[in-house]
């Protein structure tokens, strides 16, 4: 490790090539005319039927697989939201709910302390229960990761995604982002049509929310909880609170059509939609 007398001690990496994934992301992202929509919704009920589950049964429901759930079932009742554009001249409007999630995952040489987000598709996450999308979320936190991989069970081979991070940005750009994005159905089985990044705020003391940037139509990132006075019944009461931040493709669709969106999804959410019929789930802890 080397030294100088003015900068102190420090230490030279050769910049890992499995970033450019994300970099590639994030460039395109801020290309996307998104507009982001900031909310509060009371999760009360959804977070005490969680505590009920794991005190009556000792197995923990995912909050984000619950949210994932809620989400798609907004979605797929309003599917404009997540439609995708092909070419200029027309808009493809999916009717599965394909949700990418994030799971951050060590990468790299053993011990080297390099971890990255690496997305995960729940494929149909509208058609499935919590149940399923739970244990989804459980196994790919715990799948092997390929070398070289940037994605959680990838299609693709190893080689094929080596050869994209070693390339140049522009090669990248030529060659992988301006044919996907060209192509509605391929942007579907590569990355999904719904982002879900939960931004790891647990035990901060207020409300807090995050801004993304990505690439899908409709993204939507889960800030942290908070006990808030709520009125129920006329009455102040404590109540907890998400904050969530919605981003919605402003290419695609509208303020009024989103409107409705989010108010569905406000009424799934406070309901604590699927929960009481949650069936048995594996004993993993809820997060």
């Amino acid at each position: 490790m080397p030294q100088t007398d003015f900068i102190g001690r420090f230490e030279e990496r050769k910049f890992p090539d499995f970033r450019n994934a994300t970099i590639d992301t994030l460039r395109w992202g801020h290309k996307r005319h998104h507009v982001p929509i900031l909310l509060e919704i009371d999760v009360t009920v959804a977070r005490d039927t969680i505590r009920d589950q794991k005190t009556k049964t000792s197995q923990g429901i995912s909050f984000t697989g619950w949210i994932v759930k809620c989400l798609a079932q907004a979605v797929s009742e309003h599917p404009f939201i997540h439609a995708l554009r092909q070419e200029n001249r027309r808009l493809v409007i999916f009717e599965d709910v394909d949700v990418s999630i994030i799971v951050e995952r060590a990468v790299g040489q053993p011990g080297a302390g390099e971890t990255l987000p690496m997305p995960y598709i729940i494929r149909k996450a509208n058609e499935k229960t919590i149940a399923t999308i739970h244990s989804e979320i459980r196994a790919a936190q715990q799948q092997p990761v390929i070398e070289g991989e940037v994605q959680i069970g990838s299609t693709r081979t190893a080689w094929m995604t080596k050869i994209y991070t070693m390339l140049p940005q522009c090669m990248r750009d030529l060659f992988f982002w301006q044919h996907l994005f060209r192509n509605p159905f391929w942007v579907k089985r590569m990355m999904g049509t719904v982002a879900v990044t939960v931004l790891g705020m647990a035990g901060q003391s207020g409300m807090s929310w995050g801004i993304p940037i990505g690439i899908h139509p409709l993204i939507v990132a889960v800030g942290a909880i908070a006990k808030r006075p709520g009125i129920i019944k006329e009455q102040i009461v404590v109540r907890e609170y998400v904050g969530l931040t919605v981003l919605f493709d402003h290419d695609v669709t509208d303020g009024a059509p989103v409107a409705r969106f989010i108010r569905r999804l406000q009424e799934l959410m406070a309901d604590g939609y699927g929960l009481r019929e949650a069936p048995e789930i594996d004993p993993c802890g809820s997060e």
